[in-house]
Order: structure tokens, then C-alpha cells, then sequence
């Protein structure tokens, strides 16, 4: 059926609408239901694959009411709109999925208290995907498991049914549960520790990649791409600057199944009709996308693995075989092997990467200097990263660094961004870096480039003693290929060093050291513990 004109139907608020945080804090209380019964990798999928299907359901409806008020608009009977209602097509015009009979919320939460609701939301899951192919494989069909605690299944149902994903500020369905979703990604990390790692990195960092390499049309690629928050990143990125969610290709590969799962979900939560393969792999064994060659790719790749596939004569390795026990520059590599002619690429990465010596490492990263790769390295302060407490860094590398489109050249040169002393604690173990901190690393690399936004927004590069410096390769050869920042930046000026007034850095610098004092503290009480178990 062709299509009719849209009306404004759904967007007010609702009876007993919560507000976003209500709505989160509601779903957060659904995940500590399970916590006591199984571990947070376990309960993750629970509480995410049930609030995707209450997602659904709650925009199928949202369209369903469109779709009614539509009609009442154009006049057509009331008697002829079940027709369009029950059609199909109606829904994925609008990128909404179809949910059959039998799979909709308000059926699951009338049989809460049923001993077959497992059974029942196996079903539903079961159903949405035979409905949708774009979901095939990805929901997870785990609720009627024999260790699965059917009670406390029934408590977390009538939980998530106090939410609603419609009717916020005018947000759609689809724009609330992707908040949720990344909230709850965020948290679940927090939970698993070193685990959660695997599938998620901070919003910051993420954002510092974007707005460095601002993927603004192409085709954009993650090896290592987790629950997919680098494209959700992107596409952000390119609706901000008033493009089209279709101005960029996505495309990436993921280890873990059940992370495969999430990025699923979440990509298609967005809208976002990325290929991430019809299954999860490993991209060292088998690379899911071999022809592809990338605008743009963005990576968090997992910390110096020593447990990894390697094959000697590797096409991959231009630049010098990967140690067995370090697959960091295995990865800096798959990914420069990805980028097209004039692809560019942000990669987070330990900060040993830009010292390291050992088992050749040294002699790839100075190839890959002498080749004219490495456009950028940024220095990242301390406990960004909660999961690991590993120094990390990134890696900015461009194929063509000519002055091409319109651009200042610099071949054979290398922005070092020393940005160790930025961000802003956020608690006693996990420091963010601020929306002008990012402003301030982005800018600095699109003025030293002369990129479009540099010269749009009449910026003019300088280095700048402490913070960046634009090294030639003879320096860097100088310092035998060694990348990192702090040895090129210089000390800053004298004084504070930046603009901040000194009462107000005073009293920053007083309440992070309060909260190091307060973790000092917690830390020694815990190891007296510990040791007062020890009979000495």
C-alpha cells in the first residue's frame, strides 16, 4: 500500500509516563532481581533480551495508534482500518518491527504468574525473529532453561512492564530504548569488572575517535566491534552534522557470541542496518569481510592478548610478523590492511604500544612511521577505562596526509597530543573526559590537518608547550621511533599551564585527592581484612 502522510500520533506524554531517569532506574531494579541467582554475563542477556522485546511491543503500538490517527485524518472509515493495521508493510516503512499475536507485551504481562511464562517468552523471541530476518539468530531463547529461577522470571516481567519506551520529551521508542540501552551496556560493564571490557568502552573515548576522524559518509569498520557503541558513535555523529543515518555503510566482525548478540540488538535499536556477518568469528582465523576496503575505521581492540591465531606469511603483515605473545600490532595492522586510499583510522591501544621494544615491536612501529601511516598519538589520562587499569592511548593513522582537498599537508609529519592531565573524576575509580576536553584534542588535530571544520571555524595550528606538538620524522627517528607524547610535548608553561583560574583548580585538584584518600582508605581495610583471615 503506497504511503500516507505522517502525523505527530504517539509523541505526547502518556498516563503514568515515567520520566528517563525513572525509566532507568525501573529497568536497573529488573537486572538486580536476577543478580542473586546467576552471574552478570548471565543476567545481562536476561534483562537486555527482555527489555528489547518490551521495546518492540511498545513500538508497535506507538505505530499501531499512527497508523489509526493517520487514517482518522484522511477520512477513510473506521470500518476499513484494520486493513492497514494489520498491514505488515505499514510497520518496516517506518522501521519499526512487526510483532506477531501471541509475542506482544501486554500478552506476556497478563500471563506473569503463569509457570509456563518461560516457555512463553521462548516463544515470543522465537516469533519476533521469524517475523523480522534482520533479527535471525540474534534474541536470545534462554528463559525456559532448567536454571532458570521461574519466580524471580515472573518478578522481572512485571518490573519491566512499569516501563515504557514511548512518550519522553517527544523522543520516539527507538531514541529512549537506545539511551536505556547504552546506560545499561555502561552498567553491566561496571558489574563484570575486567569482562565488561570486552564489550564496551567509555563514551568519551569513544566520542574522541568520532570527532577526530568525523565519519561524516562512507563505509566505517570495526574488527573487534563488541556491542557496536563505536557505530551508534558514528551515526550519532553524522545526524548531529544534519546527515542521514544511510550516509554511512557499517560493517563489523565480533569474537563472542553473546557480544554478537548485543551488537546486533543495539544496531538495529539505532536503525542502523550494519552487516556484522551472519555469525561471530575471529578476525585473525577468518576474516568476515575480506574485499572490504574501509572510509573509515574505528577500534578498541582487547589489550596486549597472547592467546591469538598467527600465521607467519599473513598478507596482513606488511610492516613485520606480530609476536606471539602480543597481538597489538597483529590489530594496528588488519586494520591499516582494511583502509581504503584515502582511509583514515582511531584505534584505542595500551600505551606499551608506543615504547615497546620486544620481539620486534619496535621495528613495525618504526615502519610504520617511515611509511607515512601514524597521523596522531594521544596520551589518555588514568581511569578512564574502569575495566582495566591498563595506561591506554590512541592511534591515529590516514593513508594520504597530502593536501589533498583542500587540507595542509603533512607528510612525513606527527601530531602528539598529551591530554594525561584532562578529564574530570566522576567517582573515587573512574575519571570522563569533558565535552570541551574532547573539544579541545579534536580541534587541536582538525587545525593541525586543516581539515574542512578547521577552516570553517577559522582555527590556525600552533604547538603548544605540555599539550601538542607537530614532530617531523627525523625527531621521531631521532628518538628511536618511540611515540610517545610526553617526550615530544615538552613541559608546560610556567604557571598552571592553561586557563583554568587557579582557585577553581585548587579546589578540583583538593577534591580528587580527597577521593584518593578515600579509596587509600578503603583499600587498606579491605587487605586487613583479608590478612585477619590468615591465622599468623
Amino acid at each position: 500500500m503506497p504511503p500516507r502522510k505522517k502525523t505527530a500520533a504517539g509523541q505526547g506524554e502518556l498516563p503514568g509516563m515515567t520520566s528517563m531517569a525513572d525509566l532507568k532506574e525501573i529497568l536497573w531494579k529488573s537486572a538486580d532481581k536476577l543478580r542473586g541467582s546467576m552471574d552478570a554475563a548471565q543476567y545481562k542477556d536476561f534483562v537486555l533480551g527482555l527489555v528489547f522485546l518490551k521495546y518492540v511491543s511498545d513500538a508497535f503500538e506507538e505505530r499501531r495508534r499512527q497508523i489509526r490517527e493517520e487514517l482518522t485524518a484522511e477520512g477513510v472509515p473506521e470500518g476499513r482500518h484494520e486493513t492497514f493495521v494489520d498491514d505488515q508493510d505499514e510497520y518496516e516503512r517506518e522501521g519499526v518491527f512487526w510483532v506477531p499475536e501471541g509475542a506482544r507485551w501486554p500478552e506476556l504481562a497478563a500471563q506473569a504468574k503463569s509457570a509456563a511464562i518461560g516457555e512463553l517468552i521462548d516463544g515470543a523471541m522465537d516469533a519476533v525473529m521469524k517475523a523480522n530476518p534482520s533479527l535471525t539468530g540474534v534474541l536470545p531463547k534462554i528463559f525456559n532453561r532448567d536454571n532458570v529461577d521461574q519466580r524471580r522470571l515472573s518478578e522481572l516481567v512485571d518490573l519491566i512492564s512499569d516501563a515504557r519506551f514511548t512518550g519522553h520529551d517527544g523522543k520516539s521508542a527507538r531514541d529512549v530504548l537506545g539511551e536505556v540501552y547504552e546506560y545499561f551496556l555502561e552498567k553491566f560493564a561496571r558489574a563484570e569488572g575486567k569482562r565488561g571490557g570486552e564489550f564496551y568502552t567509555p563514551a568519551s573515548v569513544v566520542k574522541v575517535l568520532v570527532e577526530i576522524l568525523e565519519p561524516y559518509k562512507g563505509r566505517v569498520y570495526d574488527p573487534c566491534c563488541g556491542s557496536g557503541g563505536m557505530f551508534v558513535q558514528a551515526e550519532k555523529f553524522v545526524l548531529s552534522h544534519r546527515g542521514r543515518r544511510d550516509d554511512i555503510a557499517v560493517y563489523g566482525q565480533e569474537l563472542n557470541e553473546r557480544t554478537w548478540r548485543l551488537a546486533k540488538m543495539n544496531l538495529a535499536i539505532h536503525g542502523i542496518n550494519g552487516d556484522l556477518s551472519t555469525r561471530w568469528a575471529d578476525t585473525f582465523y577468518e576474516d568476515r569481510h575480506p574485499d572490504l576496503k574501509a572510509d573509515f575505521v574505528l577500534a578498541n581492540p582487547p589489550f596486549n592478548i597472547s592467546d591469538w591465531y598467527r600465521k607467519t606469511d599473513d598478507a596482513r603483515w606488511r610492516f613485520g610478523t606480530p609476536p606471539t605473545g602480543n597481538a597489538n600490532f597483529a590489530w594496528i595492522q588488519h586494520i591499516i590492511s582494511k583502509l581504503g586510499i584515502h582511509g583514515s583510522a582511531g584505534v584505542v591501544m595500551a600505551n606499551g604500544s608506543m615504547a615497546s621494544n620486544q620481539s620486534g615491536e619496535g621495528e613495525i612501529r618504526a615502519a610504520l612511521v617511515e611509511a607515512d601511516l601514524v597521523a596522531c598519538m594521544v596520551a589518555l589520562p588514568s581511569q578512564l577505562f574502569r575495566t582495566a587499569q591498563i595506561p591506554a592511548c590512541l592511534w591515529f593513522f590516514v593513508k594520504d596526509k597530502s593536501s589533498r582537498g583542500g587540507h595542509t599537508d603533512r607528510q612525513g609529519e606527527v601530531l602528539f597530543i598529551d591530554a594525561r592531565n584532562m578529564g574530570t573524576m566522576v567517582d573515587r575509580t573512574e575519571r570522563i573526559l569533558t565535552e570541551a576536553d574532547i573539544a579541545k584534542i579534536a580541534s587541536s588535530y582538525h587545525a593541525w590537518r586543516g581539515t574542512t571544520s578547521a577552516r570553517d571555524a577559522r582555527l590556525t595550528y600552533a604547538d603548544e608547550p605540555g599539550f601538542c606538538y607537530s614532530a617531523t620524522r627525523g625527531e621521531i627517528s631521532e628518538n628511536g621511533h618511540i611515540l610517545t607524547p610526553g617526550r615530544y610535548v615538552g613541559a608546560a608553561s610556567e604557571g598552571f599551564g592553561d586557563d583554568e583560574p587557579v582557585a577553581d583548580k585548587i579546589d578540583r585538584l583538593t577534591k580528587e585527592l580527597f577521593i584518593q584518600f578515600d579509596e587509600s582508605a578503603r583499600l587498606e581495610r579491605v587487605i586487613r581484612t583479608q590478612m585477619e583471615r590468615f591465622d599468623v
